[in-house]
C-alpha cells in the first residue's frame, strides 16, 4: 500500500491508507497523468524542489518538507535525488473507536537516472521508505520513444517493491509482501492546440496485505455495546488493473483546459471512478493560476462489512473504511509566480506555487461509532472534510 511520492504530490495519511489516499487527493494533474510515463527526446530540465505540505482532516493531521534535486551529466544523462519527510498524528475515527490516539514519522529516499539517446529514454529509480513499523524498496525501469515526428510517445515501464510489515509492541511479528508492477502509455499530438494521452497499468501485490493493527466487528448479544471485536484478515494476493484518459486543449489566448477520466478494478472487487475537470489561466505578470474540480466514487471489497453477522463469519473479514463503498468530491487552487533570471546568469527561471484542496469524503456502508443511536448496525454514516495544503518553490538553473 505504498506510493512514492513527488515533490508536487500530497503526504499520505499512514502506511495502511497511503495509495488509496494519494489516489484521491494528489493535487494538479498527478492523478489523471499516465502513471510513469516519460517526456521522451528531451532530459528533464535541471532543478531544485522543496516543498512543504499539510494534510488535515477526519482526526488525522500529516505535515513535512520535500527536497529535490536534479542535475544533469553532459548531454544525455540527468540523476535526480529526493528527500521526502511525513509526520503523522492520528486520531482518526478507526483510532477513536478502537485503538489509542498515536503519532508517527515517515522518511523517504529516492535515487533517480534519465538516460537519453536520440529519441529514446531509459529511466531508473531506486526508492527506500523507512518508519517504526513498516519498511518498503522498490526499484523501477521505465522507457520512451518518440515517433511520427515528434507527434507520438509510448512508452513502458516495470516496478518491483519489497516490503517488511512491522507491529508496534511486539518484536515477534513479522511479515512481508512483494509488489509488481506494469505500465504502458502513450502520448498523441492530436491537433496544434490539442494533446491527449492513454495509460494503462496493472500491479500485483502478494504477503500480508492487511493492517496488522484494525479490527472488524459483528453482533454478539452478550456484549455491553451490542457487538464485539475479532482482527482483520484479507487475501494474501491482489491484482489492480487501472486505465486512464487525459485531454489537454490549448485556448487562443494562451490558456488551456483539461479533463480526464480514470477507471479502476481489482480482484478484491474494488471498482473506482475518477472524473476530473480543470482551467489553467496565465497572466504576462508571471502569475498563473489553476482552478480543478475531481470527483471519485468507489463500490467495496466483496469482503468488506460495517458488521459481520457473528465471529468468524467468512474467510476474509475487512472494516478498514478505505475498502468500503465510498466517494469524494475535490475543488482545488494553484497560484504560482514564475521569476526569469537574468540573460547570462546562472538562474535560469524560479516558481513559487501554493496549492489548495478541499476534500469531501462521504462514506456510504462506514459508520460512525462515535454517533451511536443506541441500535447496533444504525449508527450514522461516517463523513468528514479535509484540507490540504502545499508550498513549493522551483529553482531551475
Amino acid at each position: 500500500m505504498r506510493a512514492a511520492p513527488t515533490v508536487v504530490a500530497v503526504a499520505a495519511i499512514d502506511h495502511r491508507m497511503r495509495v488509496r489516499t494519494a489516489a484521491v487527493l494528489t493535487a494538479g494533474t498527478l492523478l489523471m497523468g499516465p502513471v510513469g510515463v516519460l517526456h521522451a527526446a528531451v532530459l528533464p530540465e535541471e532543478r531544485l524542489d522543496l516543498l512543504y505540505h499539510s494534510y488535515d482532516g477526519g482526526g488525522v493531521e500529516v505535515t513535512g518538507p520535500s527536497l529535490m534535486v536534479r542535475k544533469q551529466i553532459g548531454q544525455s544523462l540527468s540523476v535526480s535525488g529526493n528527500y521526502y519527510l511525513d509526520s503523522v498524528s492520528s486520531a482518526s475515527i478507526d483510532v477513536v473507536t478502537t485503538a489509542s490516539p498515536y503519532t508517527d514519522e515517515r522518511t523517504e529516499t529516492s535515487l533517480g537516472l534519465d538516460y537519453l539517446h536520440q529519441k529514446s529514454t531509459l529511466s531508473l529509480s531506486l526508492t527506500r521508505s523507512d518508519e517504526n513499523d513498516y519498511e518498503a524498496t522498490s526499484v523501477g525501469v521505465g522507457v520512451s520513444q518518440d515517433l511520427f515526428g515528434d507527434l507520438t510517445t509510448i512508452s513502458f515501464g516495470f516496478g518491483l517493491g519489497s516490503d517488511d510489515v512491522g507491529r508496534r509492541g511486539d518484536p515477534a511479528f513479522s511479515e512481508s509482501v512483494d509488489r509488481y508492477q506494469y505500465r504502458l502509455g502513450l502520448t498523441q499530438v492530436l491537433t496544434t492546440r490539442l494533446v491527449a494521452t492513454l495509460a494503462w497499468e496493472t500491479q500485483s501485490d502478494e504477503g500480508y496485505l492487511n493492517n496488522p493493527y484494525r479490527s472488524v466487528r459483528y453482533i454478539d448479544p452478550g456484549a455491553p455495546v451490542g457487538y464485539s471485536w475479532q482482527a482483520e484478515v484479507y487475501p494474501s494476493t491482489r491484482t489492480s488493473d487501472a486505465a486512464s484518459i487525459r485531454a489537454k486543449y490549448f485556448l487562443p489566448y494562451r490558456a488551456a483546459v483539461f479533463a480526464g477520466y480514470r477507471w479502476y478494478d481489482d480482484t478484491w472487487e474494488i471498482n473506482a471512478d475518477t472524473y476530473e475537470l480543470g482551467y489553467i489561466h496565465p497572466f504576462d505578470n508571471g502569475w498563473l493560476v489553476e482552478a480543478r474540480y475531481r470527483r471519485y466514487a468507489q463500490r467495496a471489497a466483496e469482503f468488506y462489512s460495517d458488521l459481520f453477522p457473528f465471529a468468524d463469519a467468512q474467510n476474509f473479514l475487512a472494516r478498514d473504511k478505505e475498502l468500503s463503498s465510498f466517494s469524494s468530491d475535490t475543488l482545488g487552487l494553484t497560484v504560482s509566480y514564475e521569476y526569469s533570471g537574468a540573460p547570462g546568469g546562472w538562474l535560469d527561471r524560479a516558481s513559487i506555487n501554493f496549492a489548495y484542496d478541499r476534500v469531501r469524503f462521504e462514506y456510504s456502508d462506514f459508520r460512525d461509532l462515535t454517533g451511536s443511536t443506541g441500535v447496533v448496525g444504525a449508527e450514522p454514516s461516517y463523513a468528514f472534510d479535509a484540507d490540504v495544503v502545499q508550498v513549493y518553490v522551483s529553482v531551475f538553473y
